[in-house]
């Protein structure tokens, strides 16, 4: 039966946060005439959500798996809401195993990685996923791969947490050894002058020149899991170590090395991205929710995408933003142009 669309008595939807999700990830709706002789029913697209809590005027409701469109309906019995338009990420590749960001290069071809657990062989480290979202074995012979990201030149740089080894890799997937001795060697960022800093994970992070010469930039407390860096407009370096507390920082550090709190309060904070007005966006959870957590360059922080299990984000050049999960990646068409750094 048609849904009688009767303007006295549709659900009215005033707002839903965050405006980004993956499947997993939960919604927070809020409005009027929710509720009425039946319980409320969500619909994102044509796939029906789990609801979470459901009330008159609040909702809490799942991203369904396969749910694309994402046209957000609540209907109460006989009559339903006018659509919402939420950002609904799609899934492009699956068993997989990042443990960071995705790397994206001028194409808009997408790097991840199967890292496997410490010492484990995997036939496949490095998968490549082209614009077509196929994906194929871009580097086999690699233990433990961890961070990935590009030089100005369009070289990927891969980094193992297994030998503490940084790895350069070509566009037709040569490998060699660029710098070695980076200890539990996670993440990676380059600068304006292209030194690239690696992040050991047991307390340092490590400038290398160009012409290879290693020093140390910096030093932390020690991660349970890895170390994230990530340049901002700013000319700052930014870095997340996630630890035991549920109440962690994010870093920036300056040219000369001094560390400061940027900001602090959040969960398990991971991979992170910039966009070009200097917002940072990162893997964690805020006030309990997990997801992507958006910071204004003044601290200002809100939950911006919501999914389980986020580990990286990058940015397309079409605007896009590119989640990896503990197991999976997906792209969310957000319109935001990313921080490219030059």
């Amino acid at each position: 039966m048609a849904l009688r669309k009767s303007s006295d008595n549709r659900p009215q939807i005033s707002q839903v946060t965050p405006p980004a999700a993956i499947a997993g990830g939960e919604l927070q709706i809020r409005g009027k005439g929710f509720f009425k002789a039946d319980r409320p029913h969500v619909t994102i697209g044509e796939t029906a959500a789990q609801l979470i809590i459901g009330s008159d005027s609040f909702v809490i409701a799942r991203v369904p798996e396969g749910a694309t469109d994402g046209e957000l309906v609540i209907a109460n019995g006989q009559n339903a809401s006018e659509a919402w338009a939420c950002d609904i990420g799609v899934l492009i590749a699956d068993s997989l195993h990042p443990v960071g960001n995705p790397a994206v290069d001028t194409f808009g071809n997408i790097f991840t990685t199967f890292s496997g657990s410490r010492g484990q062989k995997v036939p496949v480290a490095v998968y490549k996923i082209d614009l077509n979202f196929n994906m194929k074995p871009f580097i086999n012979d690699m233990m433990n791969a961890t961070g990935l990201i590009f030089d100005t030149q369009g070289t990927l740089y891969v980094s193992s947490r297994y030998d503490g080894i940084v790895y350069q890799i070509t566009p037709n997937g040569s490998m060699s050894v660029y710098v070695e001795g980076m200890g539990v060697a996670c993440g990676m960022a380059f600068d304006r002058e292209q030194n690239l800093y690696v992040g050991d994970r047991s307390g340092t992070i490590f400038k290398i020149s160009p012409t290879r010469q290693i020093f140390v930039f910096a030093t932390l407390e020690p991660s349970i899991a890895a170390y994230h860096l990530s340049f901002a407009p700013d000319g700052y370096l930014y870095v997340t170590g996630p630890t035991t507390s549920s109440f962690d920082c994010v870093y920036r550090i300056s040219h000369e090395g001094e560390v400061e709190t940027f900001y602090r309060g959040l969960g398990r904070p991971q991979g992170m991205a910039f966009d070009d007005e200097g917002n940072l966006y990162v893997a964690a959870s805020i006030s309990g929710r997990k997801g992507v957590v958006r910071i204004s360059p003044a601290g200002q922080a809100d939950l911006f995408l919501s999914g389980p299990g986020i580990v990286g984000v990058a940015f397309t050049p079409s605007k896009s933003m590119v989640v990896a999960t503990t197991n999976a990646i997906y792209r969310v068409d957000v319109g935001i142009k990313g921080f490219q750094q030059l």
